[in-house]
This record gives C-alpha cells, structure tokens and sequence, in this order.
C-alpha cells in the first residue's frame, strides 16, 4: 500500500491510497487535474465561521427541499393513475424520466457552477425545480405531467452537486465527514416532510394540490442571496487562464470517472429500490390507510436521518469505504423484517432499520465524491457521476413496479431482490476506490490553478 504523508493541524499523518482507481495528475496534458502533493498544510480553521454555517444550512435545505418535491409524486402515484386511467407502472415512468433527465441538470449547472460560481447556480436551480414542481399541479393529462416530470428532473439533477462542492470547499476538512451526513440527511429529510404533508393535507388538497405545495422552496433563495458568500475555492480558481475542457479532464480520470458512475448506480438503486415504492407496497400489499402510510413513512425517514449523520461521523474515524462498505451490509439482515412482516409496528420498525443502514452508507458520498474529484470540475464531477449513476438505475421503479404487478402485486418479495444485491455489490465496489479523506481542497485547488496558468 502506497503511503502519501501531509501535515494535518501540526502533526504528520498518513493518506491511504491504495486504490485500483486513483487521481493521476502526472501524465502529461494532466496538470489541472486533482492533485494531493506529497504534503499538503491544511490550514482551514477548526472553529466554524457564520459564513460557513450559512453555507451548510443553505446546502442542507437545498437538497431537502429538492427532495421533498421529488418524494411528493411517490406517496400520489396511484391516485395520478387513477385520474388519467392508467396502471400505477405508467405513472412510475415520471420517476423514471426525472432520473434520467437528472444528468442533464449536472452537466448543465455543474459547468456552469465551475465557470460563474456556485452560489449563483445554486439559486436558479431551487428557483427552477419550484416552479416545474407548481406546474406538475396543473397536468391535464399523463403525458403534460411526464413531460414536467423530466424538466423537473433538470433542476434537480444540478442542485445536489452545486451545493455539495459549495459545501466541501467551505467547511473545516475535519467536519466534512459530519457535514456529508448531514446534507445527505436532507434527503430524508425531504421525504420526512413529504410524509407529514401527505398525512396532514391530502385528504383535503388532493394530488394536485400536493404539487401546488411544492412550490414554497423558492423562498429559500432569499436566505441564500442574503447569507451565503461563494466557495474559497473556488474563488482561487476562477482566475485561471486556461479553462480545460470536461472531455479532457474526464479523459485523463477515464477509470476513476467509469468507476464512480458505476458505484453511484448501485447507490441510486440501494436508495430508490427501497423507497419510491415503498408508500405504494403499504398501500396496495399491506392496504394501510393514508394514516398509517404517512406514520411509517415517517418513522422511516427518522431513522434515515439517524443513519446519515452516524456513519458521516464514523468515516472521520474509519475512512469513507470502510464506512460505506459496513453499513450498505448491515441492510442484509434486515430484508425480513423490511418488507415481509404484516403488521405496522413491524414494518415500521424494519424501515426505520433499513433507512439507517440505506441512508448511512449514502451519507459519506457527498464528502467522498467531492474529496476525490479533479478540482477544476469539483462542481461538475460529483454531481454527473452522481447523476449519470441515477441514469442507469432510472428503470429500476417501473422494473419492480411491474414484476409485483405481474405477480399479484407482490412487492415485498422484489423489494427485497433488489436491495439484498445491491448492498453487496456496493459492499465490494466501495474497497476500490480512493481514500482521500481530509484533503484541504482550497490548497489543492491553488495547485492545480498554479499548475494550470503555469
């Protein structure tokens, strides 16, 4: 194993790179990709700014909020289908079509962010998933409503890595693996709230009115404009002379770039396959009332939360793959309990385990994308590996819906195929990849921003 020293607050350190795919900056037409030297002085503050808190607050609810919008349609699919007379399997096709129209949103606003700044990018984005949310409310028939769907799909596609990297650059390096959980504790975060409005509201408002609600995201623009000032690093690197083309810089991390679209296809199918039907498998399978739906779900996504902030905290003590790799293999022995139990108590207990151990190994890949990304496309990378992982998961939904259909509406037994195999095949590809925890991305943007100009 392949030991880099650094200096971390006074005291030499190890970094482990042992790692099949790891960041090659020393081929030649490879200057501006990441480069962690031989020793890096991490100079960042251990004690938190107000313009950091802000900027993590901003990010947190960021992708809460896009969450929530998005976990909207899953608690409402088969009253959608009820309206424009279809099977629940065509209106799983708006799910399918926002993840697949997510990479599209990474690459645009990702670029975008690299180029103009993240903060900026960062408001359009909420701006623009609020309002295709709005107008999801006003479909007049299936296909107006895929067709929102997927420009909904955009902005949410380039939100999660904009205020990610915004994030990563930010904070102290020692309290990333605790903020990672705690912006990827947004998402359940999200779905938590689309619970609670979903129990409270829908009997009165409809899945129409579900959407009109979606709306009140935009408001957090107003936070951001006031509160949140632009990343540092970026900053350093906004004055480069040469701007290298994403083609180029992919080329040159080819394996790392193939590598991470792979993990994050896996990841997608770990967290969708055990939540976008799991409203509709209480509802059809089990027959529980709206109620008891919104409670479990609820319950659920309490211990998503849970999971997300625990195993970010760990990865600063383990590493970020041995992190992931235990609890992606926790959900394992939880599969019983998760989908095959009968009563709610059970169920309840089950997918609250099950989120801890889903949202727990999800909980380090804000940080662990973002630590091993180029730095000349930190906006970029994380959020199109991230998406372009989602692309290929994006069938998944319909893929399950349409077996549990195709076999009296058995979700439990697909439910629980899915993500036995998925947690195992994350399990292993997770020990492949770099470990770049605690890298001081501002001094490393420098570098490559030095390199670049040079």
């Amino acid at each position: 194993m392949a030991i880099r020293s650094r200096y971390r607050f006074g005291r030499m350190t190890e970094l482990p790179t042992d790692s099949l795919f790891s960041v090659n900056p020393s081929r030649p037409g490879a200057a501006f990709s990441t480069s962690i030297s031989n020793t890096v002085m991490e100079t960042s503050p251990t004690r938190w700014t107000k313009e950091q808190k802000h900027i993590t607050i901003a990010a947190y609810l960021g992708w809460t909020l896009d969450a929530f919008d998005f976990f909207l349609t899953v608690f409402v699919l088969k009253d959608i289908a009820k309206q424009f007379g279809v099977p629940i399997s065509s209106v799983t096709d708006a799910i399918m079509l926002t993840l697949i129209m997510r990479p599209v949103g990474a690459l645009i606003f990702g670029r975008l962010a690299d180029r103009f700044g993240r903060r900026p990018m960062l408001m359009i984005n909420i701006v623009l998933f609020s309002l295709f949310e709005l107008l999801s409310g006003f479909s007049p028939n299936l296909t107006v409503f895929l067709i929102l769907r997927a420009l909904f799909g955009v902005a949410m596609g380039g939100e999660w890595g904009v205020g990610a990297a915004l994030t990563m650059e930010s904070v102290p390096p020692r309290s990333r693996g605790l903020v990672s959980g705690v912006l990827q504790a947004g998402y359940p975060t999200g779905f938590l709230l689309a619970s609670i409005v979903y129990g409270l509201l829908f009997d009165t408002i409809g899945w129409r009115g579900m959407f009109f609600v979606g709306v009140l995201p935009a408001l957090l623009v107003l936070y951001i404009r006031r509160n949140v000032p632009e990343s540092p690093a970026w900053q350093t690197l906004k004055n480069r002379t040469e701007r290298p083309g994403l083609a180029k810089t992919l080329g040159t991390n080819l394996k790392l770039s193939i590598y991470a679209i792979v993990l994050m296809a896996c990841f997608n199918t770990f967290s969708h396959g055990s939540q976008d039907l799991y409203p509709t498998f209480l509802q059809v399978q089990r027959h529980f009332s709206t109620h008891t739906v919104s409670l479990i779900t609820i319950v659920m996504n309490i211990g998503a939360i849970i999971g997300g902030l625990g195993c970010g905290l760990l990865s600063e003590k383990i590493g970020r793959r041995y992190a992931i790799a235990i609890f992606a293999l926790i959900a394992l022995p939880l599969l019983p309990l998760w989908v095959f139990s009968t009563t709610p108590v059970m169920l309840a207990l089950g997918a609250f385990l099950m989120q801890i151990a889903v949202q727990g190994a999800w909980g380090v890949i804000p940080v662990h994308l973002n630590e091993i990304s180029p730095d000349i496309i930190r906006a970029t990378f994380p959020g199109l590996m991230y998406q372009l992982g989602n692309l290929l998961a994006s069938r998944n939904g319909v893929f399950q819906a349409q077996i549990a259909e195709a076999h009296g509406n058995d979700y439990a037994t697909i439910l629980a195929w899915v993500i036995g195999i998925v947690s195992v095949a994350i399990a292993v590809l997770i020990l492949f990849s770099p470990e770049r925890r605690g890298i001081d991305m501002t001094q490393s943007a420098r570098q490559a921003a030095d390199s670049t100009n040079a």
